[in-house]
């Protein structure tokens, strides 16, 4: 999850591979000079994951559920590095 507020603008400075059309660059391990700018659209939580542990002939059961919060961008703009 990112810090931003919904509809401000963020810029990614790590890209790890950008494709245009045929032509593909990737980094090693990222490309440098590359950012990607992005809008929040939406900050909420993921669907909810079950975790349970399970002993056999002990009565050992243990419940616990866990939900990732995430962040959901809008790609505005790639802008690639200039060689």
């Amino acid at each position: 999850m990112l810090p931003q507020e919904i509809g401000s603008s963020v810029e990614l400075d790590k890209v790890l591979m950008v494709a245009d059309g045929d032509k593909i660059v990737t980094g090693q391990p990222i490309i440098k000079g590359a950012k990607v700018n992005a809008t929040v659209l939406e900050q909420g939580k993921g669907k909810k994951i079950i975790v349970l542990k399970y002993k056999n002939k002990t009565r050992y059961s243990k419940k616990t559920g866990h939900r990732q919060l995430y962040t959901k961008l809008s790609i505005d703009k790639i802008v690639t590095a200039k060689k």
